[in-house]
């Protein structure tokens, strides 16, 4: 029935007119005040309920001034890792404060950040239970490093190290021949005539090859390669992404993800054919060649037929062998190049243990207490990982860095983040002396370090399973190479920065001159 004057269509129009305006200039804004009103809110409740058990468990750290919920701070992290000024930063701020424990609220939530010894001490060793890697890192760099022993706790993480362990007994450590082949072709490719060269590429390409010679028994030959290899940029780039995710804390979810995912199939991609090619092997084929043409992957592969397990495992090692020591190489040349009195003690030493031309044995690594001491050094000034971070799986405390006196217990509820640097430690004034931002492997001679001050590859039950094959590979690659060189001259022309991204590296390579030996 229709009524006069009246049309059906026109008063739908109206009243969806009407509805429109009304949702849009009362309904929505309310909805939009309600809902912010209500994030704030639990936000104070939750603070509230973390920061009432912070105070049944021990006392707050050094709080670090921010505005807009801790997220003024979050632009000053990303603002100093932009400029690759991380270490002055924190450092600055341990200073200002006036501890080396201290905290930020981020949002909803509490994050801490030492580099105080007996800390860390505790994190790593006295209470490892109490923290681990947590489910946040595991889910965050899962694409990356999957379910290996990086990324992992507990069984998962036992398991992880008790597969990879074996590999690494002094038995294969001590086995050089690895290494000749790959550093004499990198000594070839090292100018003889006085022109400067960039020795950090180098290392990273002559690290690479040792690696994936060792892990799947076939170098890639980076060396003999011109131009950067595909896989090597992506996997700088899948690092890079990484630790701006963790850099962001629980900001991460805003990240955005670029090319990271088209990088992880480079990589899986470049991982993958030689897990495949392993696992067509039959176990009495595989026990055969481990035991003639010995390679990481092989070894593995008589333990799991798991590809997924393989993957993971590859890749983390792959991360922990290649660029930690490649970086590590790199600086220690980068030091030395200023400091000719070192390179003539060193050369000395190698000539009176080794002699001129001969293969060094492990025997005369292990012996040689000046080459051990730079070494050192390098480390202490550049530990390999200078930014960590585990997080409390229960509730505990840290033994020192609260209250008024700075030294009482600080309480850590479970799931709070504890970020940790080496690289800030190691540097302490208070525990190195004066001289701490100095290169000078005299220190070690009559001296040692305090327990936990000096930990370039970490401590307790987790400390790094390839530490001395790191070792081995550094000394065997410097022995090698003041063999064949006599001098070496810093060609630096632009100021060095440290690029921290998972480890640490000379941002602005080490452009040198080698002078050879005359025969």
């Amino acid at each position: 029935m229709q009524y006069p004057g009246t049309n059906l269509q026109q008063v739908f129009n109206e009243l969806s007119i009407t509805m429109i305006t009304d949702l849009l200039f009362n309904k929505i804004p309310t909805l939009l005040a309600a809902s912010l009103l209500g994030g704030c809110l639990m936000i104070f409740i939750y603070k509230l309920t973390w920061k009432q058990q912070i105070s049944r468990l021990g006392k707050r750290s050094a709080l670090i001034p921010a505005s807009f919920m801790g997220l003024s701070e979050v632009y000053c992290v990303l603002k100093y890792a932009k400029m690759n000024k991380n270490r002055e930063f924190w450092a600055m701020r341990f200073t200002e404060l006036q501890n080396y424990t201290m905290e930020l609220e981020m949002l909803w939530k509490r994050i801490i950040f030492t580099s105080e010894p007996e800390n860390i001490k505790a994190v790593l060793a006295t209470q490892f239970n109490d923290f681990g890697k947590g489910e946040v890192f595991h889910d965050s760099w899962h694409e990356f490093l999957g379910d290996s022993i990086f990324s992992t706790d507990g069984e998962l993480w036992k398991g992880s190290r008790a597969l990879i362990r074996p590999q690494f007994i002094k038995d294969r450590v001590s086995d050089l021949h690895i290494f000749e082949n790959h550093v004499q072709h990198m000594i070839s490719l090292i100018p003889r005539n006085g022109e400067t060269v960039d020795i950090a590429e180098l290392f990273f390409r002559f690290t690479l090859d040792s690696a994936t010679d060792f892990l799947l028994g076939e170098s890639v030959n980076s060396l003999g390669t011109t131009g950067e290899m595909k896989f090597v940029k992506a996997f700088a780039q899948i690092q890079q992404y990484q630790n701006d995710v963790t850099r962001l804390g629980p900001l991460r979810v805003f990240m955005p993800k670029g090319n990271f995912k088209e990088n992880i199939k480079i990589l899986n991609s470049f991982v993958e054919p030689f897990v495949k090619k392993t696992l067509q092997l039959k176990p009495e084929e595989l026990l055969e060649k481990t035991e003639t043409n010995y390679n990481f992957l092989h070894a593995l592969a008589g333990f799991t037929r798991d590809p997924k397990v393989l993957r993971d495992q590859l890749v983390a090692v792959l991360l922990a062998g290649r660029d930690t020591t490649a970086g590590t190489l790199s600086w220690c040349f980068y030091e030395l190049a200023k400091r000719p009195e070192c390179v003539e003690i060193l050369r000395q030493e190698i000539l009176d243990t080794v002699g001129p031309d001969a293969a060094p044995t492990y025997a005369h690594l292990k012996g040689m207490k000046y080459l051990q001491h730079v070494m050192d050094e390098t480390l202490r000034l550049y530990p390999a990982v200078p930014f960590n971070i585990r997080v409390a799986l229960k509730d505990t405390v840290l033994p020192t860095g609260g209250g008024a006196t700075k030294l009482e217990p600080v309480g850590v509820p479970a799931g709070t983040p504890i970020a940790y640097s080496a690289l800030v430690m190691q540097r302490r004034k208070d525990i190195f002396g004066p001289d701490a931002d100095e290169f000078r492997p005299e220190r070690w001679r009559n001296w040692s370090p305090k327990p936990w001050t000096f930990i370039p590859f970490n401590g307790g039950p987790r400390i790094c399973i390839g530490q001395q094959f790191a070792y081995a590979e550094m000394a065997y690659t410097i022995v090698r190479l003041f063999q064949t060189f006599d001098g070496v001259q810093d060609r630096m022309v632009v100021p060095q920065f440290e690029r921290c991204e998972t480890t640490i590296s000379p941002g602005a390579g080490v452009k040198i001159a080698l002078r050879p030996v005359k025969n």
